[in-house]
């Protein structure tokens, strides 16, 4: 499975979102949107990867740009992992994993010799016109919001 390319069009979507209702990408006209693709809520590099994201929110905010969080988990367990952690940004659900194979993260895993499909940690940007503009891959939790921050200065 292939991700969508920088210059492409995003794939379109439109899932339960943590803060109520739904949310799709046509509603997010005009904004820079950093989608992040991670494999479960409330776990240690996820965890990492959220709080990064939360420290640096507000510089992300200035740059015109939404962050979402995208797992399979529910919206009940994206609930307590914003409550536990204080994430100021939304998470979306997307329990019948549709967004995470149409942005082509819905993969093979394995562990401890054990095959399985699972979420791969990968961030897209996605600029005002609703195209690719960056592809994060096999994303290392640490120190990911700097990466996020410097490919949005650059969309300026």
């Amino acid at each position: 499975m292939s991700f969508p390319q920088e210059g492409n069009k995003a794939p379109d979507f439109n899932l339960p979102a943590s803060s109520g209702g739904n949310i799709a990408l046509k509603d997010l006209k005009d904004k820079n949107i950093v989608v992040y693709f991670y494999p479960k809520d409330d776990t240690p590099g996820c965890t990492v990867e959220a709080c990064g994201l939360r420290d640096s929110f507000k510089e992300i905010e200035k740059l015109n740009a939404v962050i979402l969080g995208v797992s399979p988990d529910p919206v009940t367990s994206h609930e307590k992992f914003i409550n536990k952690f204080k994430l100021p940004f939304t998470l979306l659900a997307d329990e019948d994993k549709k967004m995470c194979q149409d942005y082509g993260v819905w993969v093979e895993k394995s562990m401890y010799g054990k095959k399985y499909m699972g979420v791969a940690r990968t961030t897209f940007i996605i600029d005002k016109n609703g195209k690719i503009a960056k592809v994060f891959e096999k994303v290392k939790p640490e120190g990911h919001d700097q990466e996020i921050l410097t490919a949005l200065h650059s969309l300026k």
